[in-house]
């Protein structure tokens, strides 16, 4: 099966040093990946080089068709709208409601007919069971269902991968459940394929996918 995400003997590199040496990795439609490691091992970087927030050193990268060495500055945001990326901060816009910070978003990545805003809206927030919590402020929300707006906005361009990055880090043990449960759901009713950063290897086992382990300057799947 082709390869969305595909580095071969690629050096992830942040702050101008290679933090990943000769990385080797190839992730079809439909994987679920987890990439663990201590902190500061790179796992994050990783996400970063996959957006094109970072460049790659030697070695060649790939995400959905775009190659990650020399990418042009205006093929940037063609490749994110591929991507859906999921904090652990969450990130949503504070001064808006849920609804407000959805349609900025769509707005911002050249949705314009408002018909198809509202109904795309209404479609992420019913996947997430949210649709009561449109005319919510994000302050008004618990952290499980700020994450869920996240998940949700992550949603809205119907995106090739999501990009998880420690989504349960900021979350109690019941809700961090709840939300994997919801990725998991995601990843096996609608095959997105879902990259997920964590240091909690108890996930893995709980809910088994690939695994890619960072450690002393390398990663490997094991």
């Amino acid at each position: 099966m082709e390869s969305l995400i595909s580095f071969h003997d690629a050096d992830i590199i942040a702050g101008g040093n290679v933090v990943i040496h000769s990385l080797n990795m190839d992730i079809a439609k439909g994987d679920l990946v987890y990439i663990t490691g201590k902190v500061g091992s790179g796992k994050t970087t990783i996400i970063r080089t996959i957006t094109a927030e970072n460049p790659i050193g030697s070695g060649s990268g790939n995400v959905c068709g775009f190659e990650l060495k020399g990418i042009r500055r205006r093929d940037i945001p063609r490749l994110r709208r591929k991507l859906g990326v999921v904090f652990q901060d969450f990130k949503l816009l504070m001064d808006r409601s849920v609804w407000k910070n959805l349609e900025f978003v769509l707005k911002s990545t050249g949705w314009k007919d408002r018909r198809e805003i509202d109904a795309r809206i209404d479609e992420v927030l019913e996947a997430v069971d949210m649709t009561t919590k449109a005319h919510k402020m994000p302050h008004q929300l618990s952290g499980g269902e700020q994450q869920r707006i996240a998940i949700a906005r992550a949603l809205l361009n119907k995106p090739e991968i999501i990009l998880a990055d420690e989504p349960t880090g900021n979350l109690d043990e019941d809700t961090a459940e709840d939300i994997l449960r919801l990725l998991n759901k995601l990843n096996s009713e609608t095959g997105t394929t879902i990259v997920m950063v964590t240091h909690d290897k108890g996930i893995v086992e709980h809910y088994p996918g690939r695994h890619f382990v960072c450690k002393d300057e390398s990663c490997y799947e094991q």
